[in-house]
């Protein structure tokens, strides 16, 4: 069976939005656009029509990047997006779930609750740096479980989930669910994508972002690759004109190979201060454990985290505690090599403070 008849039995059937045709050269009296461009369009298309209602070329460049065939792929407005849309996909409320691992993305269980989906979370362990066990999540399954998001490298934690670990997943659980991969931070990982999984395994889906490796965070821009089956609901339920103009073309250069070039070579720079950064934290008296990391951001548990947090803040540096969630545990994102520096500089002041 298609994991594609788990979806919505409405949405199996419902056909993608009909927008005003589009056709080169031609006028176009059909869709209640103005006549005229702004003065303010400085962009190569004109911004006076509508976009494509799925940007088919940004979508065949996006399937070149990642491996993926353009069938199996739908551009979203991040990763986020992609989410929201498969628990709408397959969720129906009051009736189905959700299984996550915990501590992980929150934004799963964000629209899980939108959607009026249960979540269900297996905790992972601190003492085994949040690794995450196949027969928990198994066993954490009913006949109502429609999707199990995997996020790896994870966020916050930054683990990354071994390919073992996942072909177990996927070959165990078969067509019950669709495993869901999120792989926003894959790039830092060193480790290939599960994109090439997909064919073999046709209960898999993988997102990935433009947001974090490519520095284009703001620009909102992701894919969401699965069966084409999956694709095609996707595809009928998410905002016709989803991807604007701009968001288009700035995404057209940032694939340009001298762009990719750069990308990686930041990459490498990110991961090696990666490291660095994390040394150099777990050297001070008051951080207690600092945890492997494959991402572009590491978590440590500092003897009050709280104190680190508003210190670090009143001096003028941001970082992401987790409350009660992950007790004095705090996200550190991997900055510029002076941005770091001064994060040194506070925690060394701090470390003296401690004497």
């Amino acid at each position: 069976m298609s994991i594609a008849e788990l979806a919505r039995p409405e949405l199996r059937v419902l056909r993608p939005y009909e927008a005003a045709q589009q056709v080169d050269d031609t006028i176009r009296l059909n869709a209640n656009e103005a006549p005229w461009c702004s003065r303010a369009d400085r962009f190569r298309r004109p911004l006076n029509r509508y976009p494509e209602i799925r940007p088919r070329s940004l979508a065949t460049t996006l399937g070149k990047y990642f491996a993926c065939d353009p069938a199996r792929l739908l551009v979203t407005r991040g990763t986020s997006e992609a989410i929201d849309l498969l628990i709408r996909a397959f969720c129906r409320a009051g009736r189905d779930n959700i299984v996550t691992t915990s501590p992980t993305f929150s934004m799963y269980g964000h629209y899980a609750t939108v959607q009026g989906a249960a979540q269900r979370s297996v905790e992972t362990s601190p003492e085994r740096n949040f690794e995450i066990d196949v027969d928990a999540i198994l066993e954490a399954c009913d006949e109502q479980t429609r999707l199990i998001f995997i996020c790896s490298p994870n966020n916050p934690t930054g683990t990354l989930v071994p390919r073992p670990a996942l072909l177990d997943l996927l070959e165990r659980r078969g067509d019950r669910s669709a495993i869901v991969v999120d792989e926003a931070y894959i790039e830092f990982s060193g480790e290939p994508s599960a994109v090439d999984l997909l064919e073999r395994h046709p209960n898999l889906v993988v997102l990935r972002t433009l947001s974090k490796a490519l520095a284009f965070a703001g620009a909102r821009c992701g894919t969401v690759m699965g069966p084409a089956e999956v694709i095609g609901i996707l595809n009928a339920i998410q905002a016709p004109y989803a991807m604007s103009t701009p968001v288009v073309e700035c995404v057209e250069d940032a694939l340009s190979s001298s762009a990719i070039d750069e990308a990686q070579a930041r990459i490498a720079e990110i991961v090696a201060e990666r490291e660095r950064l994390m040394a150099a934290v777990a050297s001070f008296r008051f951080v207690d454990t600092v945890w492997p990391s494959a991402a572009n951001f590491f978590l440590f548990r500092a003897d009050n985290g709280d104190v680190v947090v508003r210190r670090a803040r009143e001096n003028g540096i941001l970082l992401r505690d987790f409350g009660a969630s992950l007790p004095n545990c705090i996200r550190l994102t991997v900055g510029s090599k002076a941005e770091n520096e001064r994060l040194l500089t506070l925690f060394a002041d701090m470390d003296k403070d401690e004497s």
